[in-house]
């Protein structure tokens, strides 16, 4: 049974631990997000977790209409209710990992947004991708110490696979930092919000998605290992070269451009 606040209405469902819940209550931090989006009419913008609505209600205030989807069954009944309030919430009970975002845009590509479970956020940035060209942009909260990755450049300590198959596909801005307080129950952490805005295809030149991903998942297997060692299984020394990359260098030593000219110079298995 949902928990509700007289003061506001707002019902204070508990967070789940199972679920990774915590939810965003901070309205400042929501207005920021929400300005960052920039909803325009005709938008079709889609919110993954709305979770107790902090930032649904604002989106549909300002857009008037907005699709949700949610995991927690418990949430789906105050989630429908309070939103007539504001505008036309059309609310999808399912784990996001399972939406076909290709058949939900139905040719109007999406604007995602979202409070990410810590659990599940690189699960779901890839499942958006894997629909990039259903998705016209993505402003996502997640750990600030995954958004750091997710935007590292070459020859950064956090710089790796994560960089690399994120920035390959996608533009990554990181624009903003959340302190745990904007959270109940506050995470041990910060937090961060980040813009992903997917590539058109021509300009990213991946020939093989696989072999691309093979080799930047064996690159960075082992970070201290240079790439003649690290690549052995996939390609060899004089392959590394023809590509015009040094054998010798390691991985975060390498713009995420060196490893799509790697990737397509890599012998096909």
């Amino acid at each position: 049974m949902s928990q509700h606040d007289g003061h506001d209405g707002r019902f204070r469902e508990p967070a789940k631990k199972a679920l990774g819940q915590h939810f965003l209550h901070e309205r400042g931090v929501v207005d920021r997000i929400i300005l960052a989006l920039g909803p325009q009419p005709g938008d079709r913008v889609v919110e993954i977790g709305p979770g107790q609505g902090a930032m649904t209600f604002p989106l549909l205030e300002r857009h008037g209409t907005l699709t949700a989807i949610e995991f927690d069954r418990d949430l789906l009944a105050p989630l429908t209710v309070r939103a007539r309030e504001y505008g036309e919430l059309e609310l999808i009970h399912a784990n996001v990992l399972d939406v076909d975002f290709t058949a939900l845009a139905a040719g109007t590509p999406l604007r995602l947004v979202g409070n990410l479970p810590y659990n599940l956020s690189s699960p779901i940035l890839f499942h958006a991708l894997d629909h990039a060209a259903a998705v016209r942009d993505m402003h996502f909260m997640l750990q600030k110490e995954v958004v750091d990755r997710m935007a590292a450049a070459p020859g950064s300590k956090v710089y790796g696979r994560l960089s690399v198959m994120l920035q390959a596909w996608c533009r990554v801005t990181a624009l903003f930092t959340v302190g745990p307080g904007a959270f109940r129950p506050p995470p041990r952490v910060d937090s961060a919000v980040v813009r992903l805005v997917p590539r058109a295809p021509q300009e990213i030149g991946i020939d093989d998605p696989a072999r691309f991903a093979a080799v930047v998942r064996a690159a960075f297997g082992q970070r201290r290992k240079t790439l003649r060692n690290a690549l052995q299984p996939l390609c060899s020394a004089e392959d590394i070269t023809a590509a015009g990359i040094d054998p010798s260098q390691r991985a975060e030593q390498l713009e995420v451009a060196d490893f799509i000219r790697l990737a397509n110079a890599v012998p096909a298995a």
